[in-house]
């Protein structure tokens, strides 16, 4: 049995292939999307930077904006990280616009602001792994990489008939695609499999009907698709519970810019997770003591918050404060704004629905 699956594969690769087939549906059925109108570089490589993990359509405003505010390597290197991270606020992983960033700058300084077309030098850039370098390289430069994303493991993992993403599976689906990847449009090639995924090969319900390349795959043949590829079971998103405050003095109330692991250099209200429930009025009043010297007086528990982020769950006890003493000067890690000020600074989502109670409530600031 083995050696007849063996022998299908071999015979379905070698004398159909999936180049033109797949090529041909591309060109009939690829969506109109903005980042497709050209081909340069730049624009081919924040547009990937901005996909991954994102859905299209979430990102196609934020693009769409990005080229107006910044419309080449050199305007994103000589802006400032505040005003980067603005314009990809609510987009999240925002690793990936400060390593877009970096990557910008460097270019500026090393390569006389034009991208590398080579793969050492652009898989090197902070935040390039082999997809984009395989994506931006075929896509912008017409080299011949294959670019596997989630889509193109699913498409090729039900082709080739492998249930597990193994180690192995994955190495062997990508000597596959780099024996069959359209020397001519390699660019075209990853892409229509990545379209092919996204709009017809899915997850749980396949338009098998409508695939271009179904008489050369085994999950098809096979009569189950979806077995291919195993599904993973997905970890609990833990919660975490934070509480924080409105902190005012006469028009103004206090943010604090984020120095940790997650969501790092985005602004919020002062807040600080918590293990327990209890007590944690004293516990946040000394907490701001301690970091900003400041007395706080409490004044009412405002609402609870919940938010999910990419790896966890917040619950936010929001409380409001009034600040007795004068205001001690600000710093590069904390301010105080008015409510003006808010869309001058870049804060993680859930401050947003903080910032929403200010016009259902009689907040002096």
């Amino acid at each position: 049995m083995d050696v007849e699956k063996n022998v299908l594969k071999k015979i379905n690769f070698q004398s159909m292939g999936i180049s033109n087939p797949l090529l041909s549906w591309f060109d009939t059925n690829k969506r109109a999307l903005p980042f497709r109108e050209n081909n340069k570089p730049y624009n081919v490589w924040i547009s990937e930077v901005m996909l991954q993990q994102t859905k299209v359509d979430t990102v196609i405003p934020y693009f769409n904006e990005w080229i107006k505010k910044f419309p080449n390597i050199k305007a994103v290197a000589d802006a400032s990280e505040e005003s980067i991270l603005k314009s990809w606020e609510g987009l999240g992983y925002y690793s990936r616009c400060r390593n877009f960033h970096r990557a910008a700058k460097i270019i500026v300084k090393e390569y006389n602001s034009i991208i590398p077309d080579t793969w050492d030098e652009f898989r090197s850039l902070p935040g390039v792994g082999d997809y984009t370098a395989g994506a931006v390289l075929s896509i912008a430069f017409n080299k011949n990489y294959v670019a596997i994303d989630g889509n193109v493991k699913r498409v090729m993992a039900r082709l080739t008939k492998r249930r597990k993403l193994s180690k192995y599976n994955q190495n062997y689906i990508k000597s596959t695609l780099n024996k069959h990847i359209d020397k001519n449009r390699p660019g075209d090639f990853n892409q229509a499999l990545m379209e092919l995924g996204a709009c017809v090969c899915l997850p749980k319900k396949p338009k098998c009907d409508e695939c271009p390349i179904n008489g050369i795959c085994l999950g098809y043949k096979n009569g189950i698709p979806t077995n291919y590829p195993m599904t993973s079971v997905k970890k609990q998103i833990p919660l975490q519970i934070y509480v924080g405050g409105i902190i005012k003095f006469e028009k103004k109330f206090l943010i604090q810019k984020r120095d940790g692991k997650m969501l790092n250099g985005l602004w919020e209200i002062p807040m600080k997770k918590i293990t327990r429930k209890s007590n944690h009025i004293e516990y946040f009043k000394k907490y701001i003591f301690n970091k900003y010297g400041y007395k706080i007086k409490f004044k009412k528990i405002i609402s609870e918050i919940e938010h999910a982020y990419s790896h966890f769950k917040m619950k936010l006890i929001v409380m409001d404060f009034i600040q007795i003493d004068d205001i001690i000067g600000v710093g590069t890690s904390f301010s105080w704004i008015s409510k003006s000020d808010i869309d001058n600074y870049a804060f993680h989502k859930a401050n947003h629905k903080v910032f929403k109670l200010f016009n259902n409530s009689n907040w002096d600031v």
